[in-house]
């Protein structure tokens, strides 16, 4: 769960920088011209006056962040009362998330083989993470944080990170920039170093934006289609 809880510290540094969309508007609306949501919790309780109008602006305009920390409560919780309370004749609950997480750990295994076990923790936690937050968008009274760019850019740069983490750690400096090159053994290669490194630096730096821009947009579609069938 380290992954949640290092998602959202990174989500309150990004939640100022490029606001693109508003939180939801009272009544279903449509934020002022912005891309309309259904309305969440918050902007009910305000709409029935049981709701301070200073307390509403401040969870209008981190409404992204409150519910990606509702996701990491919600995901802590599980794990830890799923733990505390295993028995070796699981019930239903431990059934159901002991289920979950073999199938992430086989999905896994089919692509990384033995290194499914070391990885499963931070993917399975990124993959059920995001999942839940592109759920809040059709859940009444919930907001998708997935409609935020800020939301996704952050975590596509903390794979960034850890993904050129994993790799320097795992194959060194040297044998990172060798990757990185194309690992040239001959002459022609090396005359194509020139070449082949500035691709892979642009490639990974373009991970990451890809990644954020593709996850937002999907979702920004999606509760922005249902908003307006509703």
């Amino acid at each position: 769960m380290i992954a949640t809880v290092f998602n959202n510290i990174i989500c309150l540094g990004f939640a100022k920088i490029t606001p693109i969309l508003a939180a939801a508007a009272g009544g279903g609306g449509d934020q002022g011209g912005g891309t309309p949501h259904l309305p969440n919790i918050f902007s009910i309780l305000h709409d029935f006056g049981l709701l301070p109008d200073s307390v509403y602006h401040f969870t209008h305009e981190w409404i992204n962040v409150i519910y990606g920390i509702f996701t990491s409560i919600i995901l802590c919780f599980v794990a830890a009362r799923i733990y505390a309370h295993r028995k070796m004749i699981p019930g239903k609950a431990q059934n159901l998330v002991e289920m979950l997480v073999e199938s992430m750990y086989n999905f896994i295994y089919s692509i990384l083989g033995e290194d499914a076990k070391k990885y499963t923790p931070f993917l399975g936690t990124l993959f059920f993470y995001i999942l839940i937050n592109n759920f809040w968008g059709i859940i009444p009274l919930g907001h998708s944080p997935s409609t935020n760019i800020n939301i996704t850019a952050s975590l596509a740069i903390m794979v960034f990170l850890y993904a050129q983490y994993t790799g320097i750690r795992r194959l060194g400096i040297v044998g990172y920039l060798d990757h990185m090159a194309g690992q040239p053994r001959s002459a022609v290669t090396w005359v194509m170093v020139i070449i082949l490194f500035p691709i892979h630096v642009i490639g990974e730096f373009a991970k990451p934006f890809s990644l954020a821009v593709r996850l937002y947009g999907n979702i920004t579609g999606e509760d922005t289609l249902v908003a307006a069938f509703v």
